[in-house]
């Protein structure tokens, strides 16, 4: 399961690890010796942290009740995680909440990286990935508005009307994380790769509410076109109705009888 990882030496990347932590064990134990010996001679002595994140300061100190070493393994170990979440390609299936949990994972224990840890990790996930996409597109159908006619309760129509999408003086992220969603969905569908964040429906938008003149103002991508009211609504037209098709068919397979029975 670790050819999941293809770009990525595991041994090479677990080696490496491996070395880091034992030059910061090493740090780490001349660090308490030298604070013993300032100590000792009444001396002042640095007060050395690790940085986890915002307002996530720790002391390198083990006075304070920290292991240092445990904080210095969660510092090593995170990114390389998030390095191989990303080179795994299973960051695509996963819709934008469970990308923010999996991001917010370094606010509590990160499992040591190992080479046993790294398949376990990525083997549960890869066989998963069909449900963990299929989980983003019902929660992309469960935060439509039902308030319009043309956001059916049962399936996903020809068009959506999405709330709060933009203000007068630009755009919601929570309303483009919904588009966002809803594009990527359509790509793995698509079988193309996911589109660069850089060109995400965020920036898009935003492009055409500072460019275009009188509202509404529109923006149209390779999967959707999207017209923004000044009242903060965004009409999204979907422009491939065979992928449609295919979300609907997802609804059907997780709510039996949601959609109705063809003519």
């Amino acid at each position: 399961m670790l050819d999941v990882v293809k770009s990525v030496s595991i041994e090479n990347l677990v080696n490496q690890r491996a070395a880091v932590m034992e030059r910061m064990t090493q740090a780490l134990a001349l660090i308490e010796e030298a604070s013993k010996i300032a100590e000792v001679a009444h001396l002042g002595f640095p007060d050395l942290r690790i940085h986890l994140g915002y307002r996530s300061d720790h002391s390198l100190r083990r006075s304070d009740g920290h292991d240092a070493e445990k904080l210095v393994q969660h510092a090593i170990d995170w990114p390389a995680w998030q390095y191989l979440m990303s080179e795994s390609g299973l960051r695509t299936f996963m819709d934008a909440e469970t990308r923010s949990k999996w991001d917010e994972g370094h606010k509590g224990d990160v499992p040591e990286l190992t080479a046993a840890t790294i398949a376990a990790t990525f083997r549960t996930m890869y066989e998963n990935r069909g449900d963990m996409f299929e989980e983003g597109v019902i929660r992309c159908f469960k935060q439509l508005s039902w308030h319009y006619k043309t956001n059916l309760p049962q399936k996903f129509g020809k068009r959506i009307i999405l709330t709060y999408l933009c203000y007068t003086y630009g755009m919601n992220h929570a309303g483009t994380d919904k588009l966002d969603d809803l594009a990527r969905v359509f790509h793995v569908l698509d079988g193309k790769p996911e589109p660069d964040h850089r060109d995400g429906m965020y920036h898009v938008l935003s492009k055409a509410h500072r460019e275009a003149g009188a509202w509404p103002k529109t923006a149209d991508t390779e999967y959707l076109s999207v017209r923004l009211f000044k009242n903060g609504n965004g009409h999204v037209t979907f422009k491939r109705p065979e992928l449609v098709d295919q979300l609907n068919r997802i609804i059907a397979k997780r709510f039996p009888g949601a959609l109705p029975e063809p003519r």
